[in-house]
């Protein structure tokens, strides 16, 4: 079993589509039309606009970046919180 397998379900919403989604708003476009033209809901449209709200495309895809590599970095620290724990495990039988 991989440490991938417990991994978030991903959004039928790309950030690009979300960043698009957006800037439709801010160009004068009523939220209710957007929530039925793009089928979300009230909620996920103002998570959205808080996370990503003042971003753009360059600002994107140095976030996208950032997120893999703390993915990266949180499996490897998985990784070796287990090799420790393995290893207390045989110094405390060795005892």
């Amino acid at each position: 079993m991989d440490i991938n397998d417990f991994s978030m379900r991903k959004s039928r919403y790309g950030e690009s589509l979300i960043v698009a989604i957006l800037k439709q708003n801010e160009s004068i476009i009523a939220v209710a039309r957007l929530y039925r033209k793009h089928g979300m809901s009230s909620a996920q449209f103002y998570k959205w606009r808080s996370k990503y709200g003042s971003t753009d495309a360059s600002m994107m895809k140095r976030l996208k970046e950032l997120e893999d590599e703390n993915r990266r970095l949180k499996k490897i620290y998985a990784e070796e919180c287990l090799k420790a724990g393995i290893q207390q495990e045989a110094l405390e039988e060795k005892l």
